[in-house]
C-alpha cells in the first residue's frame, strides 16, 4: 500500500495534523479551449466551474466515478501525460500538487509545460505544508469551504506529512526553473494561488511562430 492508500483508509485523529478551516472562492477564469484539470476526481470542483471545458484526470478510477457530470473523465498518471506537445491553453490543479511526492514534482511540472501551448497558463490552487520537523502527527490535513457559483462545498484534503512540504514560493522557484514566468503569486491564509505561464516556440507545418514576453 501507498503513503497516498493509506489517506483512503480510516485513520484515526488522533495522527492527524489539522490547520484551521480555509475558505476558496474559486472565481471564474478565461480559459480558451479545452481545460486539463490534474488530479480533478472528487468533488471536482474545476468542473464545476467550467463543466464540458474541462478534461479531468486523476489516478485513481474511483475518484472520477465520483466526480459530478459534465467533464471528460480519463484515468491518466501526470507523471506521464498522454497528450502530444502544445495541446492546451490552460491546465488546473486545485489541492492536488499536496499530493505529489517531492521525487515527482519537476517531473509534472514538467509534463505539464510540454503539453501547454506556448502563451498557455497553469492554474494552481493548494495548501501551505510546513515541515514536520519533530511533530509526533504522522498525517497533515486541511478542512476547506470552496465556494463555486456561489455554491459552498465543505471537504477536506490530507497526505502524509514527511517530506510534503510546499509552499507558493517553493513551486514559482520550480516552475522558473522548468522555463515558466510567474504572472501571479498569492498566499491567503494558509493556502496559495499561482499562476504561470509558458513562453516558446510552436511549430505548424514547417512554419515556426515566436511568442516573445513582451514587458510593459
Amino acid at each position: 500500500m501507498s503513503e497516498d492508500d493509506q489517506m483512503h483508509e480510516h485513520i484515526s485523529k488522533d495522527r492527524i495534523f489539522f490547520i484551521d478551516q480555509q475558505k476558496v472562492v474559486l472565481h471564474d477564469f478565461d480559459a480558451p479551449g479545452y481545460i486539463l484539470d490534474i488530479g480533478g476526481g472528487g468533488e471536482g470542483v474545476i468542473g464545476k466551474l467550467k463543466c464540458m471545458r474541462v478534461i479531468a484526470i486523476d489516478t485513481r478510477k474511483e475518484e472520477l466515478e465520483g466526480t459530478p457530470e459534465g467533464p471528460l473523465k480519463l484515468v491518466m498518471d501526470a507523471r506521464n501525460l498522454q497528450f502530444l506537445d502544445n495541446t492546451f491553453d490552460t491546465t488546473t490543479s486545485f489541492f492536488t500538487l499536496m499530493y505529489v511526492e517531492k521525487a515527482n514534482r519537476e517531473k509534472i511540472l514538467r509534463e505539464v509545460y510540454r503539453v501547454l501551448k506556448p502563451n498557455g497558463e497553469f492554474l494552481i490552487w493548494d495548501v501551505v505544508i510546513p515541515p514536520r520537523d519533530d511533530n509526533p502527527k504522522e498525517f497533515f490535513a486541511v478542512r476547506l469551504v470552496v465556494v463555486v457559483h456561489g455554491e459552498e462545498i465543505e471537504t477536506g484534503y490530507g497526505v502524509p506529512w514527511k517530506d510534503r512540504e510546499q509552499d507558493v514560493s517553493y513551486y514559482a522557484d520550480l516552475a522558473e526553473k522548468i522555463g515558466f514566468d510567474v504572472l501571479s503569486k498569492e498566499e491567503h491564509d494558509q493556502t496559495y494561488f499561482l499562476k504561470l505561464k509558458k513562453w516558446g516556440k510552436l511549430s505548424i507545418k514547417g512554419l515556426t511562430k515566436n511568442y516573445i514576453k513582451i514587458d510593459e
